[in-house]
């Protein structure tokens, strides 16, 4: 099913940005603008097409592509398919491990090993069920399995983090891999356990790194405290992690409470502020914290208040939309659309919607190898969408 979208008819810009890297204040920008005028970046006039590859997946929550042009997508409430580059979706595929698939919890992102050609190895991120009879609940766990004809093989456990929750809410669970092939995996605070995110002796709220057999890199910041894991801490709930592709800087987006929402670029060590700064409040309307900025913490590269609840990270490298190379693309849940951020000499600048009229809650947004956009649909009847010029 293909629907023809006219971008000058439905790009528009987004009020209430932030480019914190640059001036770390709210920059007002009408809500009916067209898309950038005579800027380079300039695509009023092209038409998007978008196609629906596959329909009917349970909630798809991440993707990954193959060197063959497969793609790998997960469904929330427990599996993997497999979807080939004719169209035919594999059905789940078999020996998936078992997953907690209560509220957000279940099987959530996927990646490829950087060596996918020679060892057909992916890793996969789900909330796994507790196996400490004293401490019930589930927790964001990573495995990796050899990618078979028929399934996977070889499944094994190589990180579960110890934020061990009977509440399904904040898993986190994002993943990809550096140049130097280190595994970046996101947590949440898992909710209710938001202090716990300035406590770099768990993994509440942080974002680990680790070998791709699950073992420590000699240089994480704290590989003498209990969680030697850790990369980088005080964070809320991960929901989009990437490479910058000309730097290599892993970058994340989090959701905030009731605003707050913010991408950060990731430093070894460095502490992201939450719950002690925010640019959101509590969804009671209450006050988590009256400050924004603290010594030693970073501040966000953007945020987002209100709140566009962003979920999918990714820069555009490609030739169909070469007007759009370097830019950040994300999905917004709550607004339903896919969102650009025109970065200009490493800053945020405007910001476009798009599909808005689609009225589909966004979860993952990833650049393919024919340079088009894939998206992901988060509902029960979640579709893959690929978008084209």
């Amino acid at each position: 099913m293909k629907t023809n979208i006219t971008l000058s008819a439905h790009s528009k810009r987004v009020s209430k940005i932030t480019n914190a890297v640059a001036c770390a204040s709210a920059l007002s920008l009408s809500s009916l603008a067209l898309a950038h005028g005579d800027h380079d970046h300039d695509v009023n006039d092209v038409e998007i097409t978008v196609t629906t590859l596959a329909e009917g997946l349970v909630h798809p929550w991440g993707m990954a592509f193959l060197p063959n042009g497969d793609l790998l997508v997960t469904e929330r409430a427990g599996g993997i398919q497999r979807l080939s580059k004719d169209g035919k979706l594999s059905g789940r595929l078999k020996n998936v491990p078992e997953v907690v698939a209560q509220n957000q919890g279940g099987m959530l992102d996927i990646t490829i090993d950087p060596n996918f050609a020679t060892n057909n190895t992916i890793y996969f991120c789900y909330s796994k069920a507790s196996e400490d009879e004293d401490k019930p609940g589930s927790s964001s766990s990573v495995a990796k399995a050899t990618l078979s004809d028929k399934g996977l093989e070889d499944v094994k456990v190589i990180f579960s983090a110890d934020s061990i929750v009977d509440n399904g809410f904040h898993f986190g669970c994002r993943l990809t891999f550096d140049a130097e092939q280190a595994l970046y995996v996101a947590m949440g605070d898992r909710y209710k356990y938001m202090k716990e995110a300035q406590n770099t002796n768990n993994h509440f709220g942080k974002i680990v790194r680790i070998n791709a057999d699950g073992s420590v890199p000699k240089s994480n910041p704290f590989t003498t405290g209990d969680a030697p894991e850790v990369f980088s801490y005080g964070h809320r709930n991960v929901q989009g992690i990437t490479i910058h592709p000309e730097t290599g800087a892993v970058w994340a987006m989090e959701h905030g409470p009731k605003g707050g929402d913010e991408i950060n670029i990731l430093e070894n060590g460095a502490n992201y502020g939450w719950p002690s700064i925010t640019y959101g409040i509590d969804y009671s309307g209450e006050i988590i914290s009256d400050k924004t900025h603290m010594d030693g913490m970073k501040q966000p590269w953007v945020y987002w208040d209100p709140s566009i609840a962003p979920s999918g990270l990714t820069f555009y490298q490609g030739e169909m939309f070469k007007e759009w190379n370097g830019d950040v693309l994300v999905g917004s849940l709550k607004f339903t659309h896919l969102r650009r951020i025109d970065v200009e000499n490493g800053q945020a600048g405007e910001q476009f919607e798009y599909l808005r009229e689609n009225q589909a809650r966004i979860r993952d947004v990833e650049v393919g190898p024919d340079g088009a956009i894939y998206l992901l649909t988060d509902a029960p009847n979640g579709k893959i969408l690929k978008l084209t010029k």
